[in-house]
């Protein structure tokens, strides 16, 4: 059999996966817990059922832990959030694993409600504990799966903006998106707000509760959705798992608007991503402009072949965190390495130098250097030169340069 195409949709209250064209999702807290006396693990609803009953200490927010660098002592020793996380995602890929009887993961997507390069960094260590080679695991946003999700349904869902009201218990979350046909290239721009108006999804057990959640909902779908032409809104989350309490709300979000609820919405997404790296090209031949992908290009001035060119080290679109470069190029006079810089919302280009302090005075074309490129988010680029030297004439000296460039 071959290996399994997942969608995790990972937070700190939640977790899902989705398998790929299984149509198999299944939904776990993001908990975990060791047993006192079997010293056995449990995550999930198990987690909870055995803190209940004295046998063990339950752990929960593990992203968070990640995030503060924060441990936990169980049974007397000290986990860190990463070790805690590697527990957790081997039992909780136990669901799929069991199901379809092998634990080979040919692709893994994980979406989350933000990406940042401390978890990301984590993730790809827990692919490690789990076997799973790292270029086959991809970290997205909730923004980009959600934009992968809608465009795998028909074309009459998206062919104007496309909304997605997102209800958890901790979050009040607005998605909008819409596909930009150009002359050159076709744009998909998705973007995320958090709303102001979040509540405790615990009011929705009274009937005082509810009418004032209904409320809170009804005053954001009406400032949200006024003015703009949708094709569909999705609704998703916990807070609509049932939407008897929302009757203000459906009634608003139905007028002249396909409306669907959609629980598994982000693995869904996520695993359609995940099925996309299996094919050649795309089947998604779009400019993504969302959260987690670069909204700039970055480019340097070099001779190639005696022609002078722009040779790109980032590109629109790309994810930040997979987008790097590695590159040789021997100087010709130059003190200083000098990018340009390009965004999607601007036809102006900025030149940002980054001066070669420290290294050693050489005649012209006798030095060459390596650069190494890389993104600590979305809009921060890493840069890292280092003097190679030019052979047995002039040996490599220790000088190296790392500088941040702001997009």
């Amino acid at each position: 059999m071959e290996g399994l195409v997942i969608g995790l949709d990972l937070n700190d209250d939640y977790s899902q996966i989705s398998c790929n064209e299984k149509e198999k999702s299944w939904t776990v807290p993001t908990v975990i817990c060791r047993r006192k006396e079997k010293e056995t693990w449990l995550i999930g609803e198990e987690a909870y059922a055995a803190t209940l009953l004295g046998e063990g200490v339950i752990v929960d927010k593990l992203l968070k832990m990640v995030r503060k660098e924060g441990t936990s002592t169980i049974g007397g020793i000290c986990y860190t959030g990463t070790d805690l996380l590697k527990i957790f995602l081997k039992k909780l890929l136990d669901c799929p694993f069991k199901e379809f009887h092998t634990d080979q993961v040919e692709q893994l997507v994980i979406t989350m409600h933000g990406t940042d390069a401390k978890v990301t960094d984590c993730l790809m260590y827990c692919a490690d504990y789990l076997n799973i080679p790292r270029d086959r695991v991809h970290v997205i946003s909730h923004t980009e799966s959600f934009a992968y999700y809608v465009l795998s349904q028909r074309k009459e869902l998206w062919s104007n903006q496309v909304g997605l009201f997102e209800l958890s218990e901790d979050r009040l979350c607005y998605y909008e998106m819409k596909v930009q046909r150009g002359m050159r290239r076709n744009m998909v721009q998705a973007e995320a707000q958090n709303q102001e108006e979040a509540f405790d999804l615990d009011i929705l057990d009274s009937p005082s509760g509810s009418k004032l959640a209904d409320q809170i909902l009804c005053s954001c779908g009406e400032k949200l959705l006024e003015n703009k032409l949708f094709s569909t809104v999705f609704l998703t989350g916990k807070g609509f798992e049932r939407q008897d309490w929302a009757t203000g709300f459906m009634k608003l979000a139905c007028n002249r608007r396909r409306v669907f609820v959609e629980n598994v919405l982000f693995s869904k997404g996520a695993a359609i991503k995940a099925r996309d790296y299996m094919v050649q090209g795309t089947e998604f031949p779009y400019v993504f402009v969302c959260e987690g992908r670069l909204k700039a290009e970055v480019a340097l001035k070099v001779m190639r072949a005696g022609k002078e060119i722009m040779l790109a080290v980032a590109s629109y679109g790309d994810n930040w965190y997979e987008s790097k470069s590695s590159l040789e190029l021997i100087l010709d006079g130059q003190k200083e390495i000098e990018f340009l810089i390009s965004h999607l919302d601007s036809r102006k280009k900025r030149a940002v130098s980054v001066p070669l302090t420290g290294f050693p005075d050489r005649p012209e074309k006798t030095t060459r250097i390596r650069m190494n490129i890389g993104f600590t988010d979305e809009n921060t680029m890493a840069v890292v030169i280092r003097d190679m030297g030019f052979g047995e004439l002039f040996p490599a000296s220790d000088a190296v340069i790392r500088q941040e460039v702001i997009l």
